[in-house]
């Protein structure tokens, strides 16, 4: 009976496995971190049904019900802008880049985490200029968003301002989308190191369970460079932080099987960009 040789590991498979060891991490982060915002959210639109439900069985005047029952209303209203703002999260789970209006997605994002801002005091201006569609994996770049916004308000404990932006960046010819705080900045040391895996500028999750495993903006890139467009960032201290995201232009048709990086699920290794 021949003799079994032992299977060596070499150094490219130990790296993949990292890789891909990093990349399930950043999934189940950046999974646990949405289902909590949507969680909470569900729960005050709940409570909020709950509380004026029981008001208008308490009195009995006509006032005070037809007050219970427009609270009720808007309650109910904001549950189906939550609906399909996560349905709008599940409509590509495939790796296919469509056309994609990157204002719509800023539209979804924002209902998503309302209250979480309005909670933080962080005031959102919306600069939704006209712009053409992006190439892009709808699902994706949301979540990309999404870790953006949460970012910022996490760097602004104490409340402030973000503007997003969407328009066309003349230079490029790409669809760009913007991101900018008024907080705290960063170092140029932290900067440099600022999309490093598991590098993080914060001491640990907030009080929320989000952040803190420098995860987030290490996957934000490898999506963005999957995509073929750029993530930059600039920041300055005691002014504020910008990222901005950079796509193709989107063609009439969409591209299937382009391999991609996902936050929240099974990922292909990235595309290269070109040099």
């Amino acid at each position: 009976m021949a003799e079994e040789k032992p299977i060596k590991i070499t150094e490219s498979d130990q790296l993949r496995l990292l890789k891909e060891q990093l990349a399930q991490a950043q999934r189940l982060t950046a999974l646990g971190e949405l289902l909590g915002t949507t969680t909470h959210e569900y729960n005050n639109v709940l409570m909020t049904v709950l509380n004026y439900a029981k008001m208008g069985i308490r009195h009995k005047d006509e006032a005070t019900r037809d007050k219970a029952f427009e609270k009720i209303l808007a309650a109910g209203e904001r549950a189906a802008k939550i609906t399909n703002s996560i349905l709008g999260l599940a409509r590509n789970r495939s790796g296919d880049f469509e056309p994609t209006d990157l204002s719509k997605l800023v539209e979804d994002a924002l209902v998503l985490l309302e209250r979480e801002l309005r909670k933080y005091r962080i005031a959102i201006e919306t600069r939704l200029g006209s712009a053409p569609l992006a190439r892009a994996n709808p699902n994706q770049i949301q979540q990309v968003l999404l870790n953006l916004l949460i970012n910022a308000r996490q760097a602004m404990p104490n409340g402030g301002q973000v503007i997003v932006s969407v328009g066309l960046d003349e230079a490029s010819k790409m669809v760009e989308l913007s991101v900018r705080d008024n907080g705290p900045g960063i170092a140029e040391d932290q900067l440099r190191q600022i999309f490093n895996p598991y590098f993080s500028t914060k001491k640990g999750p907030d009080e929320t369970g989000k952040g803190g495993a420098g995860v987030g903006l290490s996957a934000c890139r490898d999506i963005i460079e999957a995509h073929q467009g750029k993530i930059l960032v600039a920041s300055t201290v005691g002014k504020g932080t910008a990222f901005t995201l950079r796509l193709p232009i989107a063609q009439n048709v969409s591209v299937e099987g382009t391999p991609t990086v996902s936050l929240g699920m099974p990922t292909s290794p990235p595309v290269a960009r070109p040099s």
